[in-house]
């Protein structure tokens, strides 16, 4: 069994308990832990306000689907039974992620709606990589700034999705899904310098259609990398997230940030 580690961010001076929101790094599957998600965690704890557990899911190769996203879900219920013990409440439960963790936070998404035994209120993916088809890449020679080639994002799912058939999978293929009902109110953020954004906003038009609220924004002066520390785009996650996850009645919103030491929760 594979240790899941949690890094859990916990606002102060709250008159109410805030929401919770589930974060999942980036790292193309491949790299990063809860420490890439220090900054974006940090925001979002503050800004919304909401307690946010940074989930250090298992990275591809050694770990391929669905082991990463089984993992994604599992904090998912794992932060049902015990995120009360941080003042949480989480009944009103959000999931973001960027890069990688923008798969991952979508498919946990459809997951959640299909197994009915975790409420997502809401979904932010910030930069996702959502096209294991690689069709939808935007013209790498036309964008100037841009961080991600179309190489890193062939070697990214190919390390997630050994098998072929893997790469038309809902749970990982969004944009090849018919399913896109009852999903999650989603806020997509992109970069106009990202090889991924055309893929990022095709899925918003796709969620509008299936009749999703969704919500897209896209900063032009950012990268696939930059934007997930681009302070626009992370007020825009928690402005998104307060929105959809604080009561009306939720009361003063007063938060100094501050990080519990990290914690793992089991993979039973």
């Amino acid at each position: 069994m594979q240790p899941i580690p949690l890094r859990i961010y916990v606002p102060v001076g709250l008159d109410v308990r805030p929401p919770v929101v589930l974060y999942l790094h980036g790292g193309g599957f491949v790299q990063g832990s809860v420490a890439y998600a220090d900054a974006a965690a940090r925001a979002i704890a503050a800004a919304t306000p909401a307690v946010v557990i940074a989930v250090g899911y298992s990275l591809s190769p050694r770990f391929p689907f669905p082991v990463p996203l089984e993992d994604g879900y599992l904090a998912g219920l794992w932060a049902l039974a015990n995120a009360g013990t941080y003042g949480g409440d989480a009944r009103r439960m959000g999931i973001a992620g960027h890069d990688a963790g923008g798969n991952l936070a979508a498919g946990i998404a459809a997951m959640a709606r299909d197994r009915k035994d975790l409420t997502l209120l809401a979904q932010a993916l910030i930069a996702p990589l959502l096209d294991p088809s690689m069709t939808r890449l935007a013209d790498g020679g036309r964008l100037v700034g841009a961080d991600l080639s179309a190489s890193d994002c062939a070697m990214a799912y190919r390390a997630y999705l050994p098998d072929v058939l893997q790469h038309l999978h809902p749970y990982v293929a969004p944009l090849e899904s018919r399913r896109l009902q009852r999903l999650p109110p989603t806020l997509i953020v992109s970069a106009a310098r990202d090889l991924c954004h055309i893929e990022g906003e095709t899925y918003a038009s796709e969620l509008i259609a299936a009749g999703v609220p969704t919500e897209t924004t896209r900063y032009a002066e950012a990268s696939h990398q930059s934007i997930v520390t681009h302070a626009g785009a992370l007020a825009d996650v928690a402005a998104f997230f307060a929105r959809r996850l604080h009561a009306a009645e939720a009361g003063p919103r007063r938060a100094q940030r501050t990080s519990h030491p990290q914690r793992h929760a089991s993979q039973e």
